[in-house]
C-alpha cells in the first residue's frame, strides 16, 4: 500500500481552502504552512497568466529527511505515510536540508520540525485529510497509488502527470495534473519585488537575481512562503573549530610517525587544542538545537542512518582520543603515544571529514553534494590545524625537522585547499540548482568574500609557509597561520550559505 496525493491545477482556482483546513486541523502557526498555494504570474500585461500550485511534503518513496534525521522523529509507515513523532525532534534542522521540497519547518509553537503528515489521524479512521474534503473544485486526489483500481491510480495512470525535482530520485508520491513547469521549478520564477498582497521576505528578495528565470514567458513568483536558511553561523564556525582540533592532532601524529622529536610541550599542545576545539564544536551543535534540552537524544535515540548521529560519535572517538593522548603525556606513560599516534589520524581524519557525508544526506542542497568534499574538509582541517601549531610555536622548542614539516604540511594543505576549491566550483555541476549556488559564490553577491576573504588569503599564507619548507623565519608562519583560520571561515560562510540560498518551492 502506497498513500500518495494528485493535485488538479487544471480544476485548481488558487482559494487557499487546503491551506486554511490544513492550518485549523493541525492549529499551524501564524506565518507557517503544511500546505500553501504558490502564484506564479507570466507574460506583460496586458497579455498576462496566472498558474497556481499547491506545495506540500510530497512523502517520497525514497525519504531522505527519514534517513538523515537522528532521532526517528521522523518515520515512514507501511502505507507509505511519511509522519513524525516532535516529542523525539531536538530540533537540528538536519530534515529541513535533506527535503528536496521546502516542506519541512520548525513549528514556533513546539520548537520541533513540523510538514504535512497526510492527515495520518484522520486516515486511521478512514477519513480523508482536512485538504481533500474541503477542496471546492475536488482538485486534490488521494488514495492508494499501488491499488491500480483506485481513482487516483486511474487518475495518474490515464492522465500526463508531472511531479517536483525528479532528478533528486526520491520518489515522490504528489502528482500534478496540468501544472506549469515555472510553478514546479522554482528556478524558472523568481519572486517580484512585491507579492500581491505582501511583500516577499527579505531572503528570497536577496536571491532573486540569482536564478535563471525564464526570459520568453517573464515567469515571476507573486506569492509563496518564506523559507529562511536553516543553518547559519554556528555551522560554519563549528567546520572551521572541529578542523582546527583534528588538523592539529593529525599532523603531531604525522610528526611521531616519521620519527621526528618533540619536547613534552610539543607532544601537549595538540592534544588541548583537540579537546578544547571539540568542546566547542559540541557546544556550538547543542547551541544550534532548537530543542536543546533534548540533545542526549542523539546518544539515547539514535538512527544509525544519520551521519549527525554517526558524526556524534566520531566526535566523542576524537575526544577520547585527544584525551588519552594528554593523559600519557602529563603522567609519563611508556609507550602510550606508540599506539595513540596511529588512532589519531584515522580518528581526526573522521572527526574533520564525516560532515561530507552528512552534508551528502543533505540532499535538498546540490552544492553539497561533491565527490570530494571529503578530501578537501581533511585538506582544511590539515591546514588550519597546521597554522594552530604555527602560531603557537613560539610558546614550546620546536626542532627544525619540527618546524619544517609544519611548513611543508601547511603548505601541502593550503595547495590541496585551492585545488579541490577549484574542482567544486570552477567544473561542470550535476544540477542547475547546483550551478546556481556555485556562480552565486564565484561571480555573484559572495564573490568578493570568496575571492578576497577566501582564496586571496590562502595564497598569499601558503607563500608565506613556503619559506619555512627548508627552514625559515617563524614569524612568517606564524602570520601565514593566523591568516588560514580567517581564509577557512570565510570560506565556509559562503560555502555554507551559498547552497541554502538557492530556492526549492
Amino acid at each position: 500500500m502506497k498513500y500518495g496525493f494528485a493535485i488538479d491545477q487544471r480544476t485548481c482556482i488558487g482559494c487557499h481552502a487546503c491551506t486554511v483546513a490544513c492550518k485549523t486541523e493541525h492549529e499551524v502557526p501564524l506565518g507557517q504552512f503544511r500546505t500553501w498555494v504558490k502564484y506564479v504570474d507570466k507574460g506583460e500585461y496586458p497579455s498576462t497568466t496566472r498558474e497556481f500550485g499547491v506545495m506540500r511534503c510530497n512523502h517520497c518513496t525514497d525519504a531522505p529527511c527519514v534517513k538523515i534525521c537522528p532521532t526517528k522523529a521522523l518515520n515512514k509507515r507501511d502505507d507509505g505515510i511519511v509522519d513524525f513523532d516532535n516529542s523525539r525532534c531536538i530540533g537540528c534542522k538536519s530534515c529541513m536540508q535533506a527535503c528536496p521540497y521546502d516542506a519541512i519547518y520548525i513549528d514556533e509553537d513546539t520548537h520541533t520540525a513540523a510538514k504535512c503528515n497526510f492527515c495520518a489521524h484522520r486516515i486511521d479512521e478512514g477519513l480523508e485529510p482536512a485538504c481533500v474534503v474541503v477542496c471546492p473544485t475536488h482538485s486534490i486526489w488521494v488514495g492508494d497509488l499501488d491499488d491500480p483500481t483506485s481513482g487516483i491510480s486511474r487518475l495518474v495512470n490515464e492522465n500526463q502527470t508531472a511531479v517536483r525535482s525528479p532528478e533528486q530520485n526520491t520518489g515522490p508520491n504528489v502528482f500534478y495534473l496540468g501544472a506549469d513547469r515555472a510553478v514546479l521549478d522554482p528556478l524558472n520564477a523568481p519572486v517580484d519585488d512585491t507579492y500581491i498582497w505582501a511583500k516577499p521576505d527579505e531572503h528570497r528578495l536577496a536571491t532573486a537575481g540569482d536564478l535563471p528565470g525564464d526570459p520568453v514567458t517573464n515567469a515571476r513568483t507573486t506569492l509563496n512562503t518564506a523559507h529562511p536558511r536553516p543553518w547559519g553561523w554556528r555551522v560554519t564556525t563549528y567546520l572551521w573549530t572541529k578542523a582546527v582540533g583534528a588538523g592539529a592532532l593529525m599532523v603531531t601524529a604525522l610528526a611521531l610517525i616519521l620519527g621526528i622529536d618533540l619536547d613534552t610541550a610539543s607532544l601537549a599542545t595538540p592534544p588541548a587544542i583537540g579537546l578544547a576545539m571539540a568542546g566547542i564544536t559540541g557546544v556550538l551543535l547543542v547551541w544550534d538545537l532548537k530543542r536543546p534540552e533534548r540533545f542526549l537524544y542523539i546518544f539515547l535515540k539514535s538512527n544509525f542512518s544519520s551521519w549527525l548521529v554517526i558524526g556524534s560519535y566520531f566526535l566523542v572517538a576524537f575526544g577520547g582520543v585527544a584525551t588519552l593522548w594528554l593523559a600519557a603525556v602529563i603522567f609519563d606513560v611508556d609507550g602510550a603515544l606508540d599506539i595513540l599516534r596511529w588512532l589519531a589520524i584515522p580518528a581526526g581524519a573522521m572527526a574533520a571529514g564525516y560532515t561530507a557525508y552528512l552534508f551528502g544526506q543533505a540532499e535538498g542542497r546540490d552544492l553539497w553534494q561533491s565527490a570530494v568534499l571529503f578530501w578537501h574538509l581533511l585538506a582544511q582541517a590539515v591546514m588550519v590545524g597546521a597554522g594552530a601549531l604555527a602560531v603557537l610555536a613560539p610558546l614550546v622548542d620546536l626542532s627544525e625537522d619540527a618546524s619544517q614539516l609544519l611548513a611543508r604540511s601547511f603548505v601541502i594543505a593550503v595547495a590541496a585547499h585551492l585545488l579541490i576549491t577549484w574542482v567544486e566550483f570552477g567544473g561542470k555541476h550535476a544540477s542547475r540548482n547546483a550551478s546556481v549556488a556555485a556562480h552565486v559564490i564565484t561571480h555573484g553577491r559572495y564573490a568578493k568574500t570568496f575571492w578576497l576573504g577566501g582564496i586571496v588569503p590562502s595564497v598569499v599564507a601558503g607563500a608565506l609557509a613556503a619559506t619555512g619548507w627548508s627552514g625559515g623565519s617563524q614569524a612568517a608562519l606564524v602570520v601565514a597561520g593566523l591568516v588560514a583560520q580567517a581564509a577557512l571561515l570565510a570560506h565556509e560562510s559562503v560555502f555554507v550559505r551559498a547552497a541554502q540560498d538557492v530556492p526549492l518551492s
